[in-house]
């Protein structure tokens, strides 16, 4: 029994250091959980020294392991197995145990053979190792001590990310086998020659505070981390939020109105310096240019484009949210605001005739509302803005989809 025993801590020590040294991944953080405790039950089958016969399918084996990975791919394993040998209706009687102690090592196939390209539910894992085995007769005082090596395939089923059903096959061989399974002979092979198999089904649970185990988590080394970082950072430095063309860590100016000229800092080309963009100017001069000759600075001109109604937020059906689209004309009323420090606006929300009346009465406050709110979170004071309910605006046909469009939306009105 002591040979048993040097021999399993000679086997934990090579598979420990054996890992430890092995040139897989670099890990980039170890933010999973390693630890798990292993459940099953199932049948077994003894195949050889036999003198009589067990059922074809033969009650019962119990395992419990507990299992540490080292990594996504590989791990260790110590568990104890129980086996009940019994004979079969037409075989002389028989009572016989079988008790094992394995430490094994552990390869996650599912992992290897990359299963999370198709599935993060099914995972499959391989094991293999050598261990210690007691045998004894119920019926008499015979007993008997033996090695024994193990392999075995996993199937698991994740039901959450802590529990997982499992499936296993295995089978165990026993070197110095004395007797037969059945008691009732002597084994003349004292070689590797006892065969046992094993099929259960369990449970394993995960232990440890992280979200996921290391079975279902796909890691990268630093290399490839890095380079994604990289390219991450590169991704995030191109964003041009306001369209312009400049991208906003070179943009002096990143809420430029849509489709404005700009210079190479993403300022809008203001060449006589009015504080009014040359485009929007020429706009405004063509759409409401006077006899007076009135300069586009003034106030009242801004004025007339958004309270007639060429600036609005739109809306998708049944939505409280404004349409990407409908920031630069909620911007446009910002920047006016910004500018006119004693003007304020008048926020009018409107739905369509689809639905309940009293839902869209409701639903036209909360999308003037949550303009408010846009309005407010870009530091404009909450006494300059009103909320008017416009209420179901019936101005288009209720049976044209694209025309209810229109109407689904919020209108400004700028006061001084």
């Amino acid at each position: 029994m002591k040979k048993i025993i040097l021999l399993l801590v000679l086997l934990v020590t090579v598979v420990t250091t054996n890992a430890q040294t092995n040139t897989v991944e670099s890990l980039t953080d170890g933010n999973y959980n390693k630890w798990s405790v292993e459940l099953a039950g199932g049948f077994n089958k003894p195949q050889k020294p036999m003198k009589y016969f067990t059922a074809p399918i033969n009650p019962f084996v119990v395992d419990l392991g507990v299992r540490y990975m080292l990594n996504n791919k590989f791990g260790l394993k110590a568990d104890l197995g129980y086996n009940s040998f019994q004979e079969d209706k037409n075989s002389p009687s028989f009572d016989t145990r079988y008790y094992r102690f394995d430490v094994q090592g552990v390869a996650n196939l599912g992992r290897i053979m990359n299963f999370e390209t198709w599935t993060n539910t099914i995972g499959l894992l391989a094991h293999t190792g050598i261990g210690a085995a007691y045998f004894e007769d119920k019926n008499s005082s015979l007993d008997d001590n033996m090695l024994n090596f193990i392999i075995g395939i996993t199937g698991q089923v994740k039901l959450s990310n802590k529990l997982v059903l499992t499936g296993d096959f295995s089978t165990i061989m026993n070197g110095f086998q004395g007797y037969t399974y059945d008691a009732a002979g002597i084994n003349q092979d004292k070689g590797l020659s006892g065969a046992l198999l094993n099929g259960t089904i369990g449970l394993t649970l995960y232990l440890g505070k992280n979200e996921k185990h290391a079975d279902w988590v796909t890691l990268i080394d630093n290399d490839t981390f890095a380079q994604r970082e990289r390219i991450d950072n590169l991704e995030k430095m191109l964003i041009d939020s306001d369209k312009d063309g400049v991208a906003d860590y070179l943009d002096l100016e990143p809420n430029t109105i849509a489709g404005l000229l700009v210079d190479s800092k993403g300022r809008a080309v203001d060449l006589n310096n009015n504080g009014v963009p040359d485009e929007l100017e020429g706009y405004l001069t063509r759409t409401y240019g006077n006899k007076s000759d009135a300069p586009v600075s003034d106030k009242e001109s801004i004025t007339n484009l958004v309270n007639g109604g060429y600036v609005a937020a739109y809306f998708d059906f049944n939505k409280s949210t404004p349409t990407d689209s409908s920031m630069d004309g909620i911007n446009f009323v910002l920047n006016y605001l910004r500018n006119n420090p004693s003007a304020s606006v008048d926020i009018t929300g409107y739905a369509d005739e689809i639905g309940n009346a009293s839902y869209n009465e409701k639903l036209a406050v909360e999308r003037a509302n949550n303009v408010k709110d846009i309005l407010l979170k870009a530091k404009i004071a909450p006494e300059r803005i009103n909320v008017i309910s416009g209420g179901v605006d019936t101005s288009v046909d209720k049976e044209s989809a694209t025309a209810r469009k229109l109407v689904r939306r919020v209108t400004f009105k700028l006061k001084d």
